[in-house]
C-alpha cells in the first residue's frame, strides 16, 4: 500500500529508520497523508499529487495558522496538541488513520501532533512548500 511506503519514507525522514515496518510516527503520518491524498480527508483537492499543502490549509482554517506557519518557516516550531489535531482533521480521516495504525483516534491524534511539526519542518527547509513531484519524490529529495 502506498501509505506504508510513504510511512517508511516519513519514518526515515523523522529519524525512525523504518524499524517498525511503517508503524509508529511515520506510519501514522503516511496513513494520514494517504487518506488526504485519496480525497477522503478533503485536503487533497487542488494540490495535485502533494497533499501537504492541503493538510496545512486544513490546519490553518482550523485556527492553527501560527503553528502551521512556524513549521514551514525557518526557526522554532510551535507545538500543537492532539486535541487540536483531532479538531482540525475530519473525524472520518482520523478514524481511518487510527484503525490502520491499530490505535485509538486520540492516540493517533497525539502521535500526529508530536511528529507533524518535525515532518513539515524537514520537508520545507527553505521556508516554503516544495513544488513539483509527488510527496514521495519530495521526501526522497530532502533525504539526499
Amino acid at each position: 500500500m502506498a501509505g506504508n511506503d510513504l510511512g517508511s519514507l516519513l519514518g526515515s525522514l523523522l529519524g525512525g529508520g523504518g524499524q517498525s515496518g511503517g508503524s509508529g510516527a511515520g506510519g501514522i503520518l503516511g496513513s494520514l497523508i494517504g487518506a488526504l491524498a485519496s480525497g477522503k480527508g478533503g485536503a487533497g483537492a487542488g494540490n495535485g499529487t502533494n497533499p501537504l499543502g492541503g493538510l496545512l490549509d486544513m490546519l490553518t482554517k482550523s485556527g492553527l495558522v501560527d503553528q502551521a506557519q512556524s513549521w514551514v518557516a525557518t526557526g522554532d516550531n510551535q507545538p500543537v496538541s492532539g486535541a487540536q489535531i483531532a479538531e482540525a482533521l475530519p473525524d472520518e480521516t482520523l478514524q481511518k488513520v487510527a484503525a490502520e495504525a491499530g490505535v485509538s483516534p486520540q492516540e493517533a491524534a497525539d502521535e500526529i501532533a508530536q511528529s507533524l511539526p518535525q515532518a513539515v519542518d524537514k520537508l520545507t527547509p527553505n521556508g516554503s512548500l516544495p513544488q513539483g513531484g509527488s510527496l514521495e519524490d519530495i521526501i526522497r529529495r530532502q533525504q539526499l
